[in-house]
């Protein structure tokens, strides 16, 4: 049995959907072993990554959703345009406390500095602070505390005058 041979057959394997395949003859034997009947959670973790962008995306939705008032989004628009965003450096869960029972890092109102930590964002076991890059005043927190983010998502909005 050459190369080609097995290549094919573990391409037959994986397209058969099998756990495990034997294949035997008089000077050559080999088995082939695939995750696929034991490992159930192999197959529910991609499930749960499928969720998260899926909810991330539906957020947004309704909030384009209400026609009934253009002008209150041209207005919003407009005022946003003067603030300046804080926004993700990386993929995580975001935090506005650095632990439980502490304070939260920043609220609305907030003057903020260059280099204030304004929250934190937890990848990978690690947690991250984020340090503001302007100064000013915090005028909106538009993530929920304890939610996944994205990168470069929008995090708060800073009024810097």
């Amino acid at each position: 049995m050459d190369i080609k041979d097995i290549q094919n057959l573990i391409k037959f394997v994986s397209k058969a959907e099998v756990s495990e395949v034997k294949y035997k003859t008089k000077d050559f034997e080999i088995t082939i072993k695939t995750p696929l009947a034991g490992s159930e959670a192999v197959y529910a973790q991609p499930a749960v990554y499928h969720t998260a962008p899926q909810a991330v995306a539906a957020a947004p939705a309704p909030v384009a959703t209400p026609a009934a008032a253009p002008a209150e989004k041209a207005e919003a628009a407009s005022d946003d345009s003067k603030y300046v965003t804080i926004k993700s450096p990386m993929i995580g869960t975001f935090y506005r406390k650095p632990s439980p029972d502490k304070d939260v890092f920043v609220n609305i109102g907030d003057e903020v500095s260059v280099g204030k930590v304004v929250c934190v964002i937890e990848a990978m076991k690690l947690f991250n602070q984020i340090e503001s890059e302007i100064s000013g005043k915090i005028v909106k927190i538009l993530v929920d505390d304890a939610t996944p983010v994205e990168y470069d998502q929008p995090l708060f909005l800073v009024d810097p005058s």
